[in-house]
Formats: C-alpha cells, structure tokens, sequence
C-alpha cells in the first residue's frame, strides 16, 4: 500500500492563496457568512476559474449554489498557509519603512509577531516602536537565539543588506524578507522574499503608459513664477 504525500502547492498559488485569506478576513469582519467563487475572486482580482483551481489544492471546500464558508475556508487557508501558530521575526533597519512595519498591527492577526527590533544607528536604540524596544545590531544573535526568530526581515540601506542577511542565516534564520533594493545571495535551504517597490511603481508607470495607447505623458510648462516658488 502506497503512503499518500500532499500535493505540493506551486509558489504562485501559495502567493494567491495569502491574498484570498487577506479578503476573507475583510469579509468576516463585515459579518459574512459565505462567498461565492465570483466574488471572491472579484475581490482578489483574480478570474473565478483560476480561483477554483488555486482552491483545488486544498480539497473540496465549496458548495455548489451555496458558495464557500467564509470561516470555513479561512481555517482551511490558515491551516495550509502555516498559519496556526505565531513566527516570531526580527526586524533589521529601524528607519521610515522598518519603524513603519514594526509599528503595523496587522501582522499579528496572521500570526507573526515582531519579537527583536535592531538598528546600527545609537539613536535608535532604546526606542520602543510598536511595542518593542530597538536593540543594537551587535545583538542580533543573541536576539535571533532568544527569541527563537522564524523569519527575518531586512528594511537596511542596500550596501549592508548582505552582511545582514549573511549574520541571520549564520544565527539559524532561514525564512527572509528582503526590502533591500538589492539581490540578496543565501545557501540552500534558506528561502528569500523581495520586495521591491520601486520596481513595483515602474510596473504600474508602464501599464498607466500601456492604457494611454503608448503615448508619451503630456509635459505641462510651468510658469516661470510659479517655478521660483518651488
């Protein structure tokens, strides 16, 4: 007898299937009790068939004519998406964008907990952002080893992101998310997440451009009164 193993889900989809969870729980606290593929995917910005086959992955989870449960489908997401019990994470680089995600209360609602803040800046350190004080970036080990840290998050200026990445894998982080407009260079068995936005506003600049038929954006002159007040 064969021993049955669980379908790998593909990166895309696991992708897509964080996006459901986040409108699921929009719907939930809006007090709905079931969703139909339609809107669901309407929702996620994804077609209804595509939906469904993301949804495949899990098993059976929709009633025909009824839709889907919304808590139902939420606990089968988190259940998939690991998201049962709290990551701990680390955030390196407590500048605008790291103070900022620290400060986010968001995250907790999906299970992972901001346990260890580090910033290289003396400034910084003692600072309590988001319920947690700044700790040196000399801690970051010990911080790591204390606090069991899951996942990593790098918000640092790109010329150190490196270094610091290379000091969480070291201290035995392997889940990273980068923020770092640079690549990011880690063994195996440690998986890398980027974020980049600007790449992100360039996409959205090229489709804005893509929707105008291709024509160059109108340059309006600026009187030169006006220009001096700048």
């Amino acid at each position: 007898m064969t021993e049955s193993r669980p379908r790998i889900i593909p990166e895309a989809t696991v992708a897509r299937l964080a996006v459901y969870l986040r409108v699921l729980a929009g719907l939930a606290g809006d007090g709905c009790g079931h969703v139909s593929s339609g809107e669901l995917a309407a929702a996620a910005g994804v077609n209804p068939a595509g939906l469904r086959k993301d949804l495949s992955y899990l098993g059976p989870c929709g009633v025909r004519g009824v839709g889907y449960s919304v808590s139902g489908l939420r606990e089968r997401l988190t259940a998939a998406l690991g998201g049962e019990r709290s990551r701990p994470c680390v955030l390196v680089g407590i500048g605008r964008l790291g103070a900022a995600l620290a400060d986010y209360a968001g995250f907790a609602s999906r299970g992972f907990q901001f346990v260890g803040l580090l910033d290289a800046d003396p400034e910084r350190v003692g600072d309590r952002v988001g319920g947690c004080t700044v700790r040196p970036i000399a801690d970051l080990e010990s911080v790591v080893a204390d606090t069991e840290a899951a996942i990593g998050v790098i918000t640092t200026p790109a010329e150190v992101a490196q270094s610091v990445c290379d000091r969480l894998v070291a201290a035995g982080v392997r889940s990273i998310l980068n923020f770092a407009p640079v690549a990011l260079t880690v063994p195996g068995g440690v998986d890398v997440r980027k974020v980049d936005l600007s790449v992100e506003l360039q996409v959205l600049a090229f489709l804005d451009q893509q929707r105008d038929g291709g024509r160059p954006p109108v340059t309006v002159p600026v009187p030169a009164a006006l220009g001096a007040q700048r």
